[in-house]
């Protein structure tokens, strides 16, 4: 999810007042709710390299990339000069249309490089976050059919296995490094000093895959997005085209790039709007406050995309007051909720600022809604609201018992519908389905309601999703960990609230009989087969885990235990 604004107060009341905008299948009144903003022209018949730097020669020379790591500047040209050489050198190594690659880096310019190059040849690239544990880089390779790996040297002994388990670098694939190369793998110069010349136009439909992240979705395990050149230019242009952009981006703009381009909020809302816009885009490799605040300073970034504790560590830490951070004018939040209280302390520091939220999710491309505050004529936000349904889409609340859709101010699942939602899950139709109806509205399984200004609260979930700081934890992926155990017969996970990760994964656990099981032995059993952000935080032994007749975990029972407990 891009955001989640969670109001401060209860939501209104169900009113009797009715949306400006309907539809009427079957006799029954559709409430369709759309942006504030006109509706643009969307040239859905561009390729997306082609429609991010359809406008390079305005700001050719300008400043693109700037490594904050190093200080090194690419200048439009030359970032664009550099996708096409990878473009030829992914292809000279076999990459065609329809393939995979997999870009499984920090930020960094070579991230840029790889992701536009091999849409310029119409490949895939399948983004990974570098700190995934072996078995979830191997799911995520195996399900989306990789071909090929860019990568650091330090990720390497992920990709390699002792056993007839996994392919085999070199043999089954080929990895190419950033920095000096390990054994049986290549320096990324291998494809980025390629002759541009030799690029060959590729026959692209705006309707084929050109990006496949993986998401959880509603419920479940990982599952690729397929993303495509029309849904991201779509997106995209909702955001930024037309004569009053959601997002007014500028071309003397600096762009801070720190949240990760692995995940799609980083991806889309900062290297391709920026791009499209023609802003520079200042890269850091992991967030770290000093560092942070000395290349915010440094460089007078004026825009600031950013998470909850981030926003947290600016509005409270106090080394934030030894820096000049007057240039920022735009801090936008998203991946997670964004209470009142921290907003108003960061605009105690940040007076200048407008400080807004983003809401959506990957399979919806991932933006749904915008505050309009950051608009190039802007209008004011709630607190707490996550702006309005962006341009060219169509909004709706619909009532998860019934179907029946819903007016202002009555809340229910959130659901959406515009030519920026994904395409569908790879090789996965039942989900599909499940998430997009037949009308072609994709069910976010978020709850919330459209007020009589025309703006989105996010109240609640229908999935069953953990947010730790943005990143996505899927409950049955532990559960399925767990019960893997020996000494474990039954198992559930759910949120636990935590006012630094907003919420962090506990576990209910159910011993086998006759088995001894310490709460340290079932966190470190998860500790060693997940990334960081899905350790479990807590483990509470129980007799057995509420389940509805059907089977189906009842983890709002689990939750008021939880509460009832008062951890």
């Amino acid at each position: 999810m891009i955001s989640i604004a969670s109001p401060e107060t209860q939501p209104p009341q169900i009113s009797s007042q009715t949306s400006t905008s309907t539809e009427n299948p079957s006799h029954q009144e559709t409430f369709i709710f759309r942006s504030k903003l006109p509706n643009i022209p969307i040239s859905n018949h561009l390729l997306l390299h082609t429609y991010c730097f359809e406008n390079i020669l305005e700001f050719s020379e300008q400043p693109c990339l700037i490594s904050g790591s190093n200080g090194r500047i690419f200048t439009y040209a030359e970032t664009q000069l550099l996708c096409q050489k990878t473009a030829v050198g992914l292809s000279n190594l076999g990459i065609k249309k329809g393939d995979v690659i997999m870009v499984f880096l920090q930020n960094s310019p070579e991230f840029v490089f790889s992701f536009m190059g091999a849409s310029m040849i119409g490949a895939i690239a399948t983004t990974a976050n570098p700190f995934y544990t072996q078995t979830e880089i191997f799911k995520q390779f195996r399900a989306s059919g990789t071909k090929l790996i860019i990568t650091q040297s330090q990720y390497v002994s992920k990709l390699r296995d002792s056993t007839d388990e996994f392919p085999k670098i070199g043999e089954d694939f080929k990895v190419f490094t950033v920095d000096d190369p390990p054994e049986n793998c290549f320096h990324f110069s291998v494809i980025s000093e390629s002759d541009e010349k030799d690029l060959v136009t590729v026959s692209i439909d705006p309707d084929d895959p050109v990006a496949l992240p993986f998401s959880s979705g509603t419920t479940g395990l990982p599952k690729g997005v397929i993303l495509t050149h029309k849904s991201l230019i779509s997106s995209v242009a909702q955001q930024i085209d037309g004569e009053n952009p959601n997002l007014y981006l500028k071309t003397d703009d600096i762009v801070l790039c720190v949240l990760p381009l692995f995940h799609i909020y980083s991806l889309n809302s900062v290297l391709l709007c920026s791009l499209r816009a023609g802003s520079t885009i200042l890269l850091m490799h992991k967030f770290e406050i000093g560092a942070l605040l000395e290349l915010i300073q440094k460089y007078r970034v004026t825009v600031t995309p950013v998470v909850p504790p981030l926003v947290l560590a600016l509005a409270k830490n106090p080394m934030v007051e030894k820096f000049d951070l007057n240039s920022i004018r735009i801090v936008l939040s998203g991946a997670a909720p964004l209470g009142k209280e921290i907003v108003e302390a960061l605009h105690k520091r940040l007076p200048q600022a407008v400080i807004g939220q983003g809401y959506g999710m990957t399979e919806a491309g991932p933006v749904l809604s915008m505050c309009l505050g950051f608009a190039k004529q802007p209008i004011p936000t709630k607190s707490c609201s996550c702006g309005t349904v962006v341009r060219n889409a169509e909004l709706k609340v619909i009532n998860p018992g019934t179907g029946l859709s819903l007016p202002h101010n009555q809340p229910g699942e959130i659901c959406i519908r515009g030519p920026q939602i994904m395409k569908g899950y790879l090789n996965d139709p039942d989900a599909t389905a499940i998430t997009i109806d037949v009308e072609g509205w994709l069910h976010t399984g978020d709850i919330g309601y459209v007020d009589d200004d025309e703006e989105v609260f996010i109240v609640d979930r229908v999935k069953e999703l953990i947010k730790f700081k943005g990143f996505q934890v899927p409950p049955a992926e532990l559960e399925a960990l767990l019960v893997s155990h020996t000494s474990i017969a039954d198992a559930a996970v759910v949120p636990q609230k935590d006012d630094v990760a907003g919420e962090v994964p506990v576990a209910f656990v159910v011993p086998s009989n006759g088995f001894e099981l310490t709460e340290e032995d079932v966190k470190e059993f998860i500790a060693k087969q997940v990334v960081f952000y899905k350790k479990l935080h807590k483990v509470y032994f129980i007799h057995a885990i509420p389940k509805s007749p059907s089977g189906k975990i009842l983890r709002k029972d689990l939750r008021a235990k939880l509460a009832s407990s008062g951890t």
